[in-house]
């Protein structure tokens, strides 16, 4: 039966990448499995079952591959947080820090309406820099963040310390 030790064993440890003494969590694998994609998208999907969910924002690049299919699975609509110069329309953005860097996020500003109902979904949450960064662009668009959902958790870099005050699920902690 899959469970979260189950899904662990379907994702793959990257010593040093993308930089010497980061380890990074690879979920090509369990994207790969179709029983784990299947589990992973049905466990995120679980999680806000029931509750009001107008939009499911998905983060760039992984964070796609999960957030679509959750967002079918919640009957909501997708909305996609990317990379600076990757969407066409006007945008807001973003700055936040990584573990081994900084980076900034942009979202169209007509992607949301005042009120919906958005829930977050990323493959991982490690510092909380992304998550954080992509709730700011929720709540200025005028959605109400519902939640976020992740596939994996880091918590030895105590990311959901940055989120306190949200409902955050992750289905494997490391």
């Amino acid at each position: 039966m899959a469970d979260a030790e189950w899904l662990r064993g379907r994702i793959r440890d990257i010593p040093d990448f993308p930089s010497p003494g980061i380890v990074f969590r690879d979920i090509t694998p369990l994207l790969g499995d179709i029983e784990a994609l299947r589990f992973t998208v049905d466990a995120l999907a679980a999680a806000f079952a029931g509750r009001r969910i107008d939009k499911v924002v998905g983060v760039e690049a992984r964070g796609f591959i999960l957030a679509a299919p959750v967002a079918y699975r919640l009957g909501a609509g997708f909305v996609p947080v990317r990379k600076p110069g990757k969407l066409p329309w006007r945008t807001e953005s973003e700055e936040y820090a990584l573990e081994y860097g900084v980076d900034r996020l942009e979202m169209h500003q007509d992607a949301l309406t005042q009120g919906e109902q958005v829930l977050i979904v990323d493959d991982v949450i490690a510092t909380g820099g992304t998550a954080q960064a992509t709730a700011r662009l929720v709540e200025r668009g005028g959605g109400t963040v519902a939640g976020l959902a992740f596939a994996l958790e880091l918590t030895y870099l105590s990311g959901r310390e940055k989120l306190d005050g949200y409902d955050i699920v992750s289905l494997v902690t490391y």
